[in-house]
């Protein structure tokens, strides 16, 4: 299996590549985060040193650029990984159940601090939440399908 992380850096350097220079991925990735340069947004000499394999490529600097070049490969690649691991068939039913109640529980809780909050860190830990108990509920179906 080839190394992810230069498989993800190439997919990255395709869509840098798109944008035809450094300044104008720079201001995408700034425009995206609301910092602009020059003031600890990313600079032209950063994006030079992340193609050039000096600095990684953050989470957030995928998702601005994918997200305005409107081509999703990295994404496409994590994805993958999920499709390839293999799922637990074996196990207790029981183990399952209390998971689901627990991350359900977390869900709801998150979910109503979400409501009353105006933070975006807020709703976004409410959706890692829902998240958790939705792979929760998968994890026991795949358990309850492979007893069939």
């Amino acid at each position: 299996m080839p190394d992810i992380r230069l498989v993800a850096r190439a997919h990255v350097k395709s869509i840098v590549d798109w944008f035809g220079c450094y300044d104008a991925v720079a201001e995408t990735i700034n425009a995206r985060w609301g910092a602009p340069a020059g003031t600890g947004g990313v600079s032209r000499g950063t994006i030079s040193k992340k193609v050039a394999g000096q600095f990684d490529w953050t989470i957030s600097d995928v998702i601005a650029l994918e997200d305005a070049s409107g081509r999703y490969p990295v994404t496409k690649l994590l994805a993958r990984r999920l499709e390839d691991r293999p799922v637990p068939t074996s196990g207790s039913l029981l183990n399952d159940g209390s998971i689901i109640a627990r991350e359900s529980g977390e869900a709801i809780c998150a979910i109503l601090s979400a409501e009353q909050s105006s933070s975006a860190d807020d709703r976004a830990g409410a959706v890692k939440e829902i998240d958790d108990a939705i792979e929760a509920l998968k994890a026991a179906r795949v358990r309850l399908e492979a007893r069939r």
